[in-house]
């Protein structure tokens, strides 16, 4: 499936932003079951001071503040062809050993909620199993937007009951290592049936899978990623792959707008 994307991101301010420096992951890589077509990163007020691959294969860009801007905007857009390949995205590869994913992070510590759902998930194939744990945290944690932040880690969304695609890919994330399965964060991209129009990235989760490799569990929609996904960035957690990060230094009052759209 060939998908166009647009990803518009505006910060503006109150006052004149003396210092900031962010961090980029908004372009995707060729890879087993995608293929970038095009791409483009325009950047207005800051400039972009270094480009590189980090350690778990993601595009990264850092830039800093062109003088004192009232805005930052940043537009990423192109055309990315997708096949279906259920979910499997193939060997690990890139420079962070497989062992990294095997560990817990702040966010997807492992507590006793956690650990009584990966508990449940027993018996079949190991396919099996992973599935059955996307779906009994479905059945756990209901998708509701504001429930959470982006500070919330797996326990307490599980203790709460409530969550988005965030909180049920940590939760997965958690409950998988737990298994003994190394599991992966993704961020990316979905179409979504009936509207082109976005207000945020969506996020997934991996387990790799001996004889398969990465295989993807969309906890939220109850299903392997298909060939409306596509994969920005992966990481331990939300924090190695949001496509958007930084500091700032200043009074500044800052307001945030992002602007998706996913078309076929």
């Amino acid at each position: 499936m060939r998908l166009k994307v647009s990803h518009k991101t505006l910060y503006s301010y109150d006052a004149p932003v003396p210092y900031a420096l962010q961090r980029l992951r908004l372009t995707p890589r060729s890879e087993h079951n995608q293929t970038v077509l095009s791409w483009s990163l325009d950047i207005e007020g800051a400039k972009e001071e270094v480009r590189f691959t980090d350690h778990f294969g993601n595009d990264t860009r850092l830039l800093s503040v062109a003088g004192e801007p009232h805005a930052i905007a940043i537009s990423a857009h192109g055309e990315v062809d997708v096949r279906d390949t259920s979910g499997v995205t193939g060997a690990h590869s890139g420079f962070a050993p497989l062992w990294l994913f095997e560990s817990g992070t702040a966010l997807t510590a492992a507590g006793p909620r956690v650990k009584e759902i990966a508990h449940a998930a027993s018996g079949g194939t190991d396919l099996d199993r992973l599935h059955a744990l996307s779906h009994a945290i479905r059945d756990r944690v209901a998708y509701r937007v504001g429930a959470t932040d982006a500070g919330t880690n797996a326990e307490d969304a599980m203790a709460a009951g409530e969550g988005v695609c965030q909180d049920h890919s940590h939760i997965f994330l958690a409950a998988a290592r737990l298994l003994g399965f190394p599991a992966r964060y993704v961020s990316g991209y979905l179409l979504i049936d009936g509207t082109s129009e976005q207000v945020a990235t969506h996020a997934w989760a991996e387990a790799h899978v001996a004889g398969l490799g990465w295989v993807g569990f969309d906890v939220s929609n109850g299903i392997s990623p298909d060939g409306r996904y596509v994969r920005l960035a992966t990481g331990r957690d939300y924090r190695d792959a949001m496509p958007v990060s930084g500091i700032r230094q200043g009074a500044a009052q800052e307001r945030l707008e992002v602007h998706i759209t996913v078309e076929q």
